[in-house]
């Protein structure tokens, strides 16, 4: 059977690191932050670059991941998503393909740099998905 994890994800307008270290004070866990300027090869504006690129609070075998939404049209509380984290890429463009259908594709299930696949859609129901590869950490097989 494939593993697949399951991680709320949540956006923010601004403030992700502000709220990410908030909830890291009050549930504990190992808070990893990447900014916009962080990401490899980035050409992010300089009123951007300090803007959360991808934050993970790790507790223990679940996680609450969160990112800045710098759209001008972002809306708090709207843009809430449920990351689908499985074993390959057959795996992903399965899900993600039946996740998609009668919804809307957001970002295309595409190579990234942390991944060989992402995408993220809404579903018929409305439910903003992300879909990711897992990537075996360092040493692992």
């Amino acid at each position: 059977m494939t593993r697949v994890q399951i991680h709320p994800y949540l956006n923010f307008g601004g403030n992700c690191r502000e709220a990410m270290t908030r909830y890291q004070q009050i549930l504990g866990g190992r808070l990893d932050i990447m900014s916009m300027a962080d990401m490899p090869g980035a050409d992010v504006p300089a009123e951007q670059a300090h803007l959360v690129m991808h934050a993970a609070l790790a507790l223990g075998s679940y996680s609450i991941m969160a990112s800045d939404d710098p759209s001008p049209d972002f809306e708090q509380g709207r843009s809430t998503y449920i990351n689908v984290t499985v074993d390959s890429v057959d795996e992903a463009d399965r899900v993600f393909t039946e996740l998609a259908d009668g919804g809307a594709v957001e970002m295309a299930l595409t190579e990234t740099f942390w991944t060989p696949r992402f995408g993220m859609c809404a579903d018929r129901f409305g439910v903003r998905w992300m879909v990711n590869v897992a990537v075996p950490a360092m040493g692992e097989d």
